[in-house]
């Protein structure tokens, strides 16, 4: 008897409500997960959010566009903006993505695109940790469907929607120039590109986006500076072995990331064979070269450039996060597999999707209560991040009669503290302090300061990094904090000390018990 899965019936007759199922379903998995389980905030959030706490527009940050907009959405709702804004980039990327696929594809290969956008790791466990990667991939999807409406389609309004996208672009990411000037050469490089820029819209757009690529460059300046010692050492004798080696680890990195959508082709595909009989194809109509060439150059050569430059400026990621580079990846996948698609292994293949959107959601709160107890490890996002902010903003109050307006010290540590105490103060990163330009050496003995650092042991001594910074540091006896799931771990141990305040009267409360 011949069998076909409803989810196949579906993205035939209803590829539109596949679609939203399928992006809705995701969205909501990466929003509830994070609420639920993490007690901090996950990767690098914690310090997104210290850097866009002072709205500073320059800094060795970049384009600080992501960091006012998650700032804003702390503000309006707690960390639950932060990963509901998270959540709406990948809704946005899906919906660009399938839109574009419509196009190009029809509805039913471009559900078939968004369904395999799952096996991606940057859309799944890793969204939530809101940054630019993040925000610019929405806006670059963006720009990829404005600019086929415009450009292919002949929509006029479209080239508005794009100017408005791509000057986003430029204030919200460093690897601004790489997409748009990759998008550039395209229109330059096609007969139909060329075409279009017959029209008097592209030119008003383009005249825009001058200004703001002004402003993009003034954020990269920072960055130019070390570059041409980069590049000087790239004539060094020597290096052309390591350089290549680095390069080949960014490619190795972007290729992990499709991991999952590998898994999936290979089962569509029919491998492993057996006695394997594939559902009725899906078929499209004639894609022309002019779209061929779209997605396959917007798929590739900007993930190339990112990685070749991060190479250049010794990064360890590829310019402006991977998230960016992989959002055609899916769409190029589909063209290349032709023009009638037969999927094989149907039932597995709706198992596999369905493990690659539900098993890293049950991976995260397993490994959170599952780690200390067998491997004696934990997360990052298992911190006791309220119970941390909430003691050392006590102490500090306590000590000097004044709510906690600074914290620095380890970073990492320094900027969970700041998002937990419930003054919400500013962080100084005295270890590089153009990332916070708005806080100064001279605004730690003007308000008063705590200083904290990790450490293995109830010593008081601080580090020798954090000493030499700060000579005149009194440190206090380190302070332990207990996880939810604290399992055979040590408990975790703070170092720290106050800087207190100049003129500030010494408090005559007594500090917390411990």
């Amino acid at each position: 008897m011949f069998y076909v899965p409803l989810y196949f019936e579906a993205i035939r007759s209803r590829p539109v409500l596949v679609f939203w199922l399928a992006t809705l379903v995701q969205a909501a998995v990466w929003l509830v997960v994070p609420m639920v389980f993490y007690a901090a905030p996950p990767g690098d959030l914690a310090q997104v959010l210290a850097i866009g706490h002072e709205f500073q527009f320059d800094s060795d940050v970049g384009p600080p566009l992501a960091f006012w907009l998650a700032e804003i959405a702390f503000r309006l709702a707690g960390l639950f903006g932060v990963y509901a804004l998270s959540q709406i980039c990948v809704v946005t990327t899906y919906c660009c993505v399938f839109r574009l696929g419509s196009a190009i594809t029809g509805p039913s290969q471009a559900a078939l695109v968004v369904l395999l956008m799952v096996g991606i790791s940057p859309f799944t466990a890793p969204s939530p940790d809101f940054g630019p990667a993040i925000l610019t991939m929405a806006l670059w999807a963006v720009v990829l469907l404005s600019y086929w409406r415009a450009v292919a389609e002949g929509q006029r309004r479209a080239w508005y929607v794009l100017g408005i996208a791509a000057a986003l672009v430029l204030v919200a990411s460093e690897a601004a120039l790489i997409l748009l000037g990759t998008l550039a050469v395209f229109t330059i490089m096609t007969a139909r590109g060329r075409a279009a820029l017959e029209r008097i819209e592209p030119w008003i757009v383009a005249a825009v986006l001058v200004g703001f690529l002004f402003l993009h460059l003034l954020w990269l300046e920072g960055a130019a500076d070390g570059l041409t010692p980069a590049i000087a050492r790239l004539r060094e004798a020597g290096t052309a072995g390591p350089n290549t080696t680095a390069w080949l680890r960014l490619l190795a990195l972007l290729a992990l990331a499709h991991a999952g959508l590998v898994i999936l082709v290979l089962l569509a595909r029919g491998f492993p064979r057996g006695s394997i009989v594939p559902l009725p194809e899906l078929t499209r109509p004639a894609v022309g070269e002019f779209a061929k060439t779209y997605v396959g150059t917007l798929a590739f050569v900007p993930a190339l450039l990112s990685t070749i430059v991060a190479v250049v400026l010794a990064r360890r990621a590829p310019i402006g996060g991977i998230a960016p580079l992989v959002v055609l990846s899916p769409l190029a996948v589909v063209l290349l597999a032709g023009a009638s698609i037969a999927l094989y292994h149907q039932r597995v293949l709706g198992f596999a999707w369905a493990g690659l959107l539900l098993v890293p959601a049950v991976m995260v709160p397993a490994a959170i209560v599952l780690l200390p107890w067998t491997l004696g490890t934990d997360l990052t996002v298992a911190d006791p991040a309220a119970a941390m902010g909430r003691f050392f903003a006590e102490s500090f109050q306590n000590r000097t009669g004044r709510p906690l307006a600074l914290v620095t010290g380890e970073i990492g540590p320094a900027t969970v503290v700041a998002l937990g105490a419930p003054s919400r103060p500013s962080v100084y990163f005295d270890d590089d302090p153009a990332r916070s330009p708005s806080v100064t050496a001279a605004d730690l003995h003007a308000k008063g300061a705590v200083v904290v650092w990790l450490t293995a042991d109830t010593t008081p001594t601080p580090p020798a990094d954090i000493k030499a910074r700060f000579p005149d540091l009194i440190p206090e006896v380190p302070r332990a904090f207990e996880r939810r799931v604290q399992g055979r771990l040590p408990l975790l141990r703070l170092g720290w000390g106050v800087i207190r305040p100049a003129n500030a009267a010494a408090a005559t409360t007594a500090a917390p018990s411990r």
